[in-house]
This record gives structure tokens, C-alpha cells and sequence, in this order.
């Protein structure tokens, strides 16, 4: 890994170790993460460059991504050289990541796994703070017709109503659906109320002709799905 000396300002590196200029020289491949927030960010601080910066930041971060993408602006701000439209700019560019892993997922379409309908999702909700519920709407070729969050609460729950679960799947003509909701504890095993409450929808959507292929446990390490472990 290239060592970056704090004293020295970026302008002063020879031109291909520059961050804008390596990704231009070498593409953006061979550049790392910490420059690539080092661009983003633009300057560092008095004391630091903006890629030692971005280097203190990612190790602040166990030099984990998908960590870094849970800091709000103010946790942002609380690093020197580091003030709002700097946050704003990191958040947005790791926002988009995440949305361009969706879109690719989006257009393959068809569900056949419960690692396929966990990937649709999973990105959306995995390293959320709070807790949230989601449905998928298929029809009968498991197509997925559409996606939406029914409810959003705190770090321990969140109120799900079934009746809007069912008012979306008659409008939308849904043969099926798959249920989400995280876990931000990590724990991915499933309560009493998850188990009550998936009972009592797939009960309702029976009656409707309606079928829930699965409710799918999410955290930041992985999934639980109802339907793999036979508790559906």
C-alpha cells in the first residue's frame, strides 16, 4: 500500500501518484478506496492531505464500505477537514453505489432463490440504524412486479399493518409476494412476533388467493429466509 506523508501536499507527489491523475493515468481499477474518497473530498487539512484523511476515516471504519455508508453528516463532521457539503458528497456518492447495485439486481427480474429475492432488498435495508418492512410483488412467472417499504420504526421494531399489504397486492394483480424486514441488532433468528405476524399474513393472503413465498430476515451479515429453514 503507498504511504502518504502528511506534511507534503498532494500537488508536490509525482503526477501518476496524484489521485485524479492515477485514475486518469491507470484507470479507476487501480485506484483504492482511499483515493477515491481523497477526489470526492478534494482537500484534506491542515495537518493531513485528503487522502491521509480519507485513510483515517476508512480506518475509523474498520476500512469497511458498507460501515462507512451508515454515518450520518454529523458523524462525518466530527472529522477535522470535514464539514457539511464534504458529508453531503460522500453520502451521496456512497448512496449511488448502492442504488447502481440494485438497478443491476432489478433487471434480472425473475426470483428463483431466496439469495435472489435477498439481494433485491438486501442493499436497501442490511446496514440500517432502525428497523423497516418491505414487500416484493410477483406475479405468476415469479416476475417481480414491484417493490415497497410498508412501514419504518425504530431499532426494535417496527408496526406492520396487513391491510395495506393486501390493498397493494389487489391493485398491483400480485399472484405472490415475499416479506422483508431487518434486524439491526444483527440477529438474524426470528421472534415471536415475526413468527406470529408472517403467520397472520399468509393466512389473509390465502384467502385472496394470494401466495407468501417467503419473509426474509435481513442484517448486515446476511439473511434468514422462512421458507429455507421451513418455518414459512
Amino acid at each position: 500500500m503507498t504511504i502518504y506523508k502528511n506534511s507534503i501536499s498532494i500537488k508536490a507527489w509525482a503526477e501518476e501518484d496524484r489521485p485524479r491523475e492515477k485514475l486518469l493515468l491507470r484507470g479507476r481499477q487501480n485506484v483504492s478506496d482511499a483515493e477515491l474518497i481523497a477526489i470526492l473530498l478534494g482537500s484534506g487539512n491542515r495537518n493531513e492531505t485528503a487522502v491521509s484523511l480519507a485513510q483515517r476515516i476508512l480506518k475509523t471504519n474498520s476500512n469497511n464500505l458498507n460501515r462507512l455508508s451508515r454515518l450520518s453528516v454529523s458523524d462525518l463532521k466530527k472529522f477535522n477537514g470535514i464539514g457539511q457539503a464534504k458529508a453531503i458528497t460522500l453520502i451521496a456518492a456512497l448512496e449511488l453505489g448502492r442504488r447502481r447495485q440494485l438497478s443491476e439486481i432489478l433487471n434480472r427480474h425473475k426470483i428463483l432463490s431466496s439469495n435472489d429475492a435477498y439481494q433485491l432488498i438486501g442493499p436497501l435495508i442490511g446496514d440500517l440504524n432502525h428497523e423497516e418492512f418491505w414487500v416484493v410483488f410477483l406475479n405468476r412467472a415469479n416476475r417481480v412486479i414491484d417493490k415497497k417499504r410498508i412501514s419504518s420504526g425504530g431499532v426494535s421494531g417496527t408496526v406492520v399493518d396487513a391491510k395495506i399489504i393486501f390493498k397493494l397486492a389487489l391493485e398491483k394483480l400480485a399472484s405472490s409476494v415475499i416479506l422483508y424486514h431487518n434486524h439491526p441488532s444483527g440477529n438474524l433468528n426470528p421472534s415471536s412476533n415475526d413468527l406470529e405476524l408472517t403467520r397472520k399474513i399468509k393466512s389473509g393472503a390465502k384467502l385472496l388467493d394470494i401466495s407468501v413465498l417467503d419473509h426474509i430476515i435481513i442484517a448486515e451479515t446476511g439473511y434468514f429466509s422462512f421458507a429455507d429453514e421451513a418455518v414459512l
